[in-house]
């Protein structure tokens, strides 16, 4: 199940990047933002996926 999450990740990765070298270039603040955004979101889906690993584990060895 981590494989494809890594992927989807580094192309949000690869996106945000593509969209803030465009921002450098065209000098437009809300491209940079957007970049920004996306890898923040690339950052939380992997930190929610290791928090929900840790708390299914936990569960389990509740029972």
């Amino acid at each position: 199940m981590l494989s494809p999450i890594l992927i989807f990740d580094l192309a949000l990765v690869a996106w945000s990047l593509h969209l803030m070298q465009e921002a450098v270039d065209q000098q437009e603040f809300s491209l940079m933002l957007a970049g920004t955004l996306v890898a923040m979101s690339a950052a939380a889906m992997l930190v929610v996926y290791f928090l929900m690993g840790n708390c299914l584990s936990y569960l389990i060895q509740l029972h």
